[in-house]
């Protein structure tokens, strides 16, 4: 490899880790913040509020006796409470507990009512959620949301010659009436594989039929991380013109191509700016969803499509606004159980579960796309990782949780020597889950 490559390739791969870095770093204060905030309004004292591990590049003392601090090791962080044995509350510290009063032990994790102690803990994952709530809802107050009746407010470059203009309310499309975007999508499945169509537009206030691209047309809004388009070079707003020869007017053509070729290599005319080029690339396996919503292992090249303009918009109230971000959380998560239960079922890979190393090239993906799109997977994966902290594991939040279920139920909380090994098993499992997906992300395609 010559040096303009090398260093090419560093500073790609610099930018990924710095992207992953500082997506990472939001999360996990958010989360921690979280741990603090209850923590406080419950009494319990946090004595060092850290992001990373390790040495301290960073620290501050504030006027309630919290130390401040980022580390040297970015992946993570924790919250310290008074009378912790460690970072991860797992124990007391006895020689701590035994020094401090009846009222200050009230001012520790382990000393605090059981309440307090279950909101804390639980406090973390909320906030994720809270996040990308607020996030989601957010982005949707920015951007605007697409007006009920389809109006083109810009078209998208496409190789073909046509009538439409910015502004144009689309009325019916091939004498499809579409008063909606629901009548809109059920048009383009039901119109004919063509490039062109015929419009009827509201022009000026006047009614006029242009000649218009097909509504779905073979144009690429978005390219996935480690996926075969991408490692193939194409970009978002390319258009495939065809495969292996098949014209592809229609996005729907290249998904049957796609799912017909069994991975075999197929190539590519692809249009950009003017220009065509060939390419090659061989689809993937991966999670496909059925009509009946299942997933199932079938082939992608790991691209997806839009209407071949972009939609006017009317900007939200913020409750409804509030309420989208709810709605994409809570696809988030739906997304991830379905995911888990096919892993479980056999019916989709588990080579699907990544590692930090898929984690960070999917981040650097999203930032190379641009701060929406950073912002936006940002916001994923910190429901994904709420959720994640969720899981009834001893050292996660989800294990603590069980522990005080189970000492709200019994009155008492477990035996020490039952937490020293529950944890012990815990760590065990996080550690062969990290170290199954950073397989996952070396060895799976």
């Amino acid at each position: 490899m010559d040096l303009p490559a090398l260093l090419t390739s560093l500073g790609d791969t610099l930018y990924t880790v710095g992207a992953f870095v500082v997506a990472l770093s939001i999360i996990v204060a958010v989360h921690e913040y979280g741990h603090y905030l209850v923590g406080r309004w419950s009494g319990i004292h946090a004595e060092v509020f850290s992001i990373g591990f390790g040495p301290r590049l960073w620290s501050r003392v504030d006027r309630r006796g919290t130390r401040w601090q980022v580390a040297a090791v970015p992946f993570g962080g924790y919250v310290k409470f008074l009378g912790d044995a460690n970072a991860a509350s797992a124990g007391a510290d006895a020689g701590t507990m035994a020094r401090l009063s009846a009222e200050e032990r009230r001012h520790t994790m382990h000393g605090a009512p059981l309440w307090a102690r279950a909101a804390t803990v639980f406090a973390g994952p909320a906030f994720n959620f809270l996040l990308s709530i607020a996030v989601f809802g957010l982005m949707v107050f920015a951007t605007g949301v697409a007006t009920d009746t389809p109006e083109i407010r810009a078209l998208k470059p496409l190789p073909v010659a046509h009538d439409l203009q910015p502004g144009d309310r689309i009325l019916a499309v091939n004498g499809i009436e579409t008063p909606d975007y629901k009548a809109l999508g059920a048009a383009a499945e039901a119109l004919p594989d063509t490039e062109t169509l015929d419009y009827r537009v509201l022009r000026g206030g006047r009614e006029v039929t242009v000649t218009g691209p097909t509504l779905l047309p073979a144009l690429i809004l978005s390219v996935l991380p480690k996926s075969a388009a991408m490692d193939a070079g194409l970009r978002e707003g390319d258009v495939i013109l065809s495969m292996n020869g098949i014209p592809t007017p229609r996005f729907d053509d290249l998904q049957g191509i796609v799912k017909a070729s069994g991975g075999k290599p197929l190539t590519l005319a692809v249009w950009r700016d003017g220009e065509t080029f060939e390419t090659t690339l061989a689809p993937r396996e991966r999670p496909v969803t059925t009509e009946g919503g299942a997933l199932e292992t079938g082939y992608q090249i790991g691209i997806s499509g839009s209407f071949m303009f972009e939609p006017a918009t009317r900007r939200p109230g913020p409750l409804e606004a509030l309420g989208m971000g709810v709605s994409q959380t809570w696809g988030v998560i739906e997304t991830t159980f379905a995911g888990i239960s096919a892993m479980i079922a056999g019916s989709i890979s588990t080579c699907n579960v990544s590692g930090p190393v898929g984690m960070a090239q999917a981040t650097g993906a999203a930032a190379s796309a641009g701060l929406s799109s950073f912002i936006w997977l940002t916001a994923a994966l910190s429901t994904a990782i709420g959720l994640l902290n969720l899981f009834p594991i001893p050292v996660l939040d989800g294990g603590h949780l069980v522990f005080h279920a189970y000492e709200w139920a019994r009155g008492r909380p477990p035996s020490d020597r039952f937490m020293n090994a529950a944890m012990a098993v815990g760590l065990t499992v996080v550690l062969a889950l990290m170290l199954f997906g950073l397989t996952n992300d070396l060895f799976c395609r």
